[in-house]
């Protein structure tokens, strides 16, 4: 508890909420990541502007729900607004805890719901074409700057789509995680030594992933080209990781840089789309294509929550598993029986010659029906009625 020198009391002592912010910082450093720190104080500074620098024990649900409104005028998304909300519920619960105050302000505060988005994946076709621009742009920027500082798109990709691991995971790869007796690679955190920089896994999961036979021919014949030296990273150029080090014994490199350790990863993937001719779609998008496929081609929910390192099963089914390819057709055929009547010969024929897979060619290296127009809808005797 706060009480003043000399005095007894069981009431938590009256505090400014900006004192109440510095005291969370300090004595929660060390506690959690500095990520998550750096959103308690973002929540707190910003609630402190709407709100006042007021007495601690004078904040009611009523200044929750201003703040909340003010999140979203300001133009804060839901899941923004949602963020901040649950930032500074746990700020103001561990100051219960610490005896600072009786009761949570935020306790029932109604977070805005988040509307589901549409889950983007990216069809076989874009894959492919991802992959090959990425070759092409790989040879390209190569004749320009040199191996030493380029990316390797090609795998860097073929890796994502294959073990649906997150960016941050995937460029904080090094040899040592990739086990080819076994062909698996593990994502584990890593610790600042004297080749390695801090980092840390979302949700704290360590993970056995798995990989392909074309991916370790890939993981080999990358190795075979890199430099003999010290730097252990599988996807860091040799020039980038240098200079990382250099940053690194300045004291300047931190656990959120390497979040992201490759500079304008986001214009570099970009430009990648665009070579590729797709209009839309994020890196982001190659983890929930490998997710939804793993559902797609019979691993359950459960597992793929499993394989994904989420600790909550919502957050793999709201914004990973897109609806699978079938269940439009499935639903059409549900509804035909439950009408009592069947499409009609033509259509049954016509459809049935959409479908038929090309001769000699395997159906992952077809162009997905979904990328073209779609056809009008066939109506069924019942429904021309």
């Amino acid at each position: 508890m706060w009480a003043k020198e000399g005095v007894q009391s069981n009431a938590p002592e009256s505090v400014q909420l900006s004192k109440l912010r510095v005291n969370h910082l300090e004595q929660t450093n060390g506690q959690v990541r500095e990520t998550t720190l750096e959103e308690h104080d973002t929540a707190m500074r910003q609630f402190i502007d709407i709100v006042r620098d007021i007495d601690l024990q004078t904040v009611k649900h009523q200044h929750g729900e201003r703040f909340l409104q003010a999140c979203l005028d300001r133009g804060n998304s839901p899941a923004t607004a949602h963020k901040k909300i649950k930032s500074l519920k746990r700020v103001f619960q561990l100051a219960i805890r610490r005896g600072q105050l009786e009761t949570n302000p935020f306790r029932y505060i109604q977070r805005p719901k988040i509307p589901r988005q549409e889950i983007r994946v990216y069809s076989d076709d874009e894959c492919h074409r991802l992959l090959r621009a990425a070759r092409e742009l790989q040879e390209i920027e190569t004749e320009k700057k040199g191996p030493l500082e380029v990316l390797n798109g090609e795998l860097l990709i073929n890796l994502a789509l294959c073990t649906g691991s997150r960016r941050g995971e995937l460029l904080n790869l090094t040899w040592r995680d990739v086990d080819i007796s076994t062909e698996c690679v593990h994502v584990a955190p890593k610790q600042k030594t004297t080749s390695t920089w801090e980092w840390h896994i979302k949700d704290s999961e360590r993970r056995t992933l798995p990989l392909t036979n074309e991916l370790i021919r890939l993981l080999v014949k990358h190795q075979e080209r890199q430099p003999e030296g010290r730097n252990p990273y599988i996807l860091i150029p040799p020039a980038r990781f240098e200079r990382i080090q250099r940053r690194c014994s300045r004291g300047t490199w931190t656990a959120k840089d390497a979040r992201c350790p490759i500079n304008n990863f986001n214009d570099w993937f970009n430009c990648l789309r665009a070579r590729a001719a797709i209009d839309k779609g994020t890196f982001h998008d190659l983890r929930r294509t490998c997710l939804s496929r793993w559902i797609e081609n019979g691993l359950s929910e459960f597992d793929v929550m499993n394989l994904a390192g989420h600790s909550d099963f919502q957050t793999t089914h709201r914004f990973y598993l897109a609806v699978r390819r079938d269940l439009v057709s499935r639903a059409r055929d549900a509804t035909w029986h439950a009408l009592g009547t069947r499409p009609s010969e033509s259509t049954t024929t016509r459809e049935a010659d959409d479908h038929k897979q090309p001769a000699g060619q395997d159906l992952q290296h077809c162009v997905r029906r979904d990328l073209n127009p779609q056809p009008p809808v066939p109506k069924t005797d019942a429904l021309s009625n």
